[in-house]
């Protein structure tokens, strides 16, 4: 108890860290802890005992011991508002600390054209795909999430069918006012449709600027961490980078939805566990919406080891579930065959069956009154059962019923009956029947195969979703010119439904084949293809979309890095990065050429990683407050853009 009160009396010197109540700002200090803060530490090497608890000299080097002093901070009895120790270690955790804890940064680069399998794949080699995973620790991402500077604008619209260079149609980004008023969004929010070539996580960061807290639905298909994707579940290294890989996306992905946003994500077996626990970190776990079971294909699995999987999952959480509103589904109850009789309100009130107006429930006196069937014979609710039966209606509305024939009167049975109708209650009001979504679906992906094949007339992509399938995301979970955000975009599916249902899309894609395959996707819906949802939604045509790029910068090294198909290119390449490239501050590039011959020796893929590596990951993109320097040679046009997007004057 007294270290207790002496961390607090020392703590509460510094009056950043204590509310206007007086009280410690536990969580204020808990960040500083998890980021080393000098201004803490050194505040905390002031107190002798203190000092002779949380810290240890080391061959006369004072170490601050972190995980002890976190968790003597979030222990019961040290404040009352905190959780207690065991609820607050609920949790994922990598090498004994809470994955909420740590500040690390993951960044994927693959080698080859490839993509992440499990999710949208290309054919040529996948399970023979390498991927670079490199976690980045705090010191090394300071500018990492600064906003970059956007390049090698083209709009694609109906009138020209084709992409020009910007100087000639790029004019700037639209921003429709009255629209964005009805939205209930910012008057200059950008309306344009916009389809971006960069690392995701950047361009999330980017976009934060423009679109925080405006994104109605996001939904991505993330790498599902299968062992062929990079992310080997059996690796411990590999598993934890894809969790840090998730977090680090999710969480301003977060930052980009609406308070009554929802974020879709796809998964299978292999990840599904982690990721919900994950989300209920990112999200808070009172924001989970639902699971949704997705019935992705049917047969096969004879080879399976113990059962064949047909399914995969999509986790639904919303940003505050309080403001969230699903839709519900209108039914068609035109088919359903109850509706058997007609009479002459047929073309306003539908057909009908009958329902007895008597029921047994709840005794009510008012409920209880004769029914006259003849000058000669009254009946009650029940007939021969009498009480505790009543009539569904009060003597008032019967009387209503009666004239207004929603009431039969079958004499030779003794019976009164409600005309229950298909398209208007029992007030006459026109009706809409509506009944949720459901969280169990079939969308078969050789579906989607078959959409994709029949657009390009070959088979670019092994798995991609069906265009019915997300119209079902969109259908329950947003309205005409919501944005819709897919950083994940693989072939386009996303964007392509979200053209022709209007809502305003947000694609992001870090691989070449964005411009192959999701642009000319994109380019034919414009032109008013008819496959997918096409005929459902009465797609005509039309629309417009601006396709723009990350300044690259290092990333361009890396890219070349992956092209490169032995040692002599590497070696080429590494001369060209030691001349131009933003190399990490502590790496010595004599010292490297010393030992060239042990490069030599490793395989190509370790020379490979190697020289991605030793890149400054702070400078894979040209930074925003790098637009007007010099050596990054940044074009008039380049700065048109930028400026546009970002809102400077």
């Amino acid at each position: 108890m007294k270290l207790y009160q002496t961390l607090e009396s020392q703590l509460k010197k510094e009056p950043n860290y204590v509310s206007d109540n007086g009280e410690l700002k536990k969580w204020v200090v808990l960040n500083k802890a998890q980021n080393f803060d000098e201004e803490l530490i050194e505040l905390l090497l002031k107190d002798e005992t203190i000092k002779d608890y949380f810290f240890k000299e080391i061959a006369g080097v004072t170490v601050f011991n972190q995980n002890l002093f976190i968790q003597f901070l979030e222990q019961k009895n040290y404040l009352n508002d905190s959780y207690t120790q065991y609820k607050n270690k609920v949790g994922l955790t990598i090498d004994g600390k809470y994955l909420k804890q740590r500040n690390e940064v993951a960044l994927v680069w693959p080698f080859k054209d490839c993509v992440l399998e499990g999710g949208q794949s290309r054919e040529e080699d996948k399970r023979e795909e390498i991927f670079f995973n490199e976690i980045l620790a705090q010191d090394e991402i300071t500018q990492l999430f600064e906003p970059k500077v956007l390049t090698n604008a083209k709009v694609f619209d109906a009138s020209t069918g084709s992409a020009q260079v910007n100087e000639q149609t790029f004019k700037g980004f639209t921003r429709n006012a009255e629209l964005n008023k009805k939205r209930g969004l910012p008057e200059d929010t950008i309306t344009d449709n916009l389809i971006i070539k960069g690392n995701n996580l950047l361009a999330l960061h980017s976009l934060k600027q423009e679109f925080a807290g405006k994104v109605k639905l996001i939904y991505i298909d993330p790498p599902y961490n299968t062992g062929n994707d990079g992310f080997g579940y059996n690796d411990n290294f590999n598993h934890s980078t894809w969790l840090t890989f998730m977090k680090n996306r999710l969480q301003v992905a977060r930052e980009l939805l609406t308070t009554n946003g929802v974020i879709a994500i796809h998964c299978d077996d292999n990840e599904q566990a982690y990721l919900k626990a994950l989300c209920d970190e990112v999200f808070n776990r009172d924001n989970f919406i639902n699971n949704l079971v997705r019935v992705a294909k049917t047969g096969g699995g004879h080879d399976s080891q113990f059962l064949a999987v047909e399914y995969d999952y999509i986790l639904l959480f919303a940003k505050n579930i309080k403001e969230v509103v699903i839709n519900k589904l209108e039914v068609d109850t035109e088919s359903d065959a109850k509706y058997r009789l007609q009479d002459e309100f047929v073309n306003r009130r539908g057909k009908y069956y009958l329902r007895d107006l008597d029921f047994i429930g709840n005794y009510s006196e008012s409920l209880d009154y004769p029914i006259e069937i003849s000058p000669e014979k009254k009946i009650y609710p029940g007939g021969k059962f009498g009480k505790p039966n009543t009539w569904r209606w009060s003597k008032k509305k019967f009387e209503w019923g009666l004239k207004n024939k929603f009431i039969v009167i079958d004499k030779s049975k003794e019976k009164v009956y409600i005309k229950q109708y298909q398209y208007v209650d029992n007030n006459d009001n026109i009706r809409r029947r509506k009944v949720p979504y459901r969280a169990l679906i079939k969308s078969i992906n050789s579906e989607g195969a078959k959409e994709i094949s029949n657009l390009f007339k070959e088979k670019v992509f092994s798995f991609p979703k069906p265009e019915s399938f997300i119209k079902y995301l969109f259908d329950f979970s947003t309205h005409e010119n919501d944005i819709i955000l897919d950083y994940h975009l693989g072939s386009g599916t996303t964007s392509a439904v979200a053209h022709k249902m209007n809502r305003q899309y947000i694609g992001v894609e870090q691989m070449d084949y964005i411009e192959t395959v999701a642009v000319e996707r994109l380019k034919k819906v414009i032109d008013g293809e008819q496959g997918g949802i096409s005929k459902s939604v009465n797609w005509q045509g039309g629309g417009s979309f601006v396709y723009f790029e990350l300044k690259k910068y290092n990333q361009t090294f890396i890219e070349k890095i992956e092209e490169a198909k032995n040692t002599e290119e590497l070696m080429q390449i590494w001369e060209q990065m030691k001349a131009k490239s933003f190399l990490n501050y502590n790496v010595d590039i004599k010292k490297q050429d010393e030992h060239i011959e042990e490069f030599k020796a490793l395989s190509l893929a370790e020379q490979k990683q190697h020289l991605c590596e030793i890149l400054d990951k702070n400078q894979l993109y040209v930074n925003l407050s790098s637009l007007n320097d010099s050596d990054f040679e940044c074009t008039e046009e380049e700065k048109q853009i930028t400026n546009d997007f970002y809102g400077a004057k």
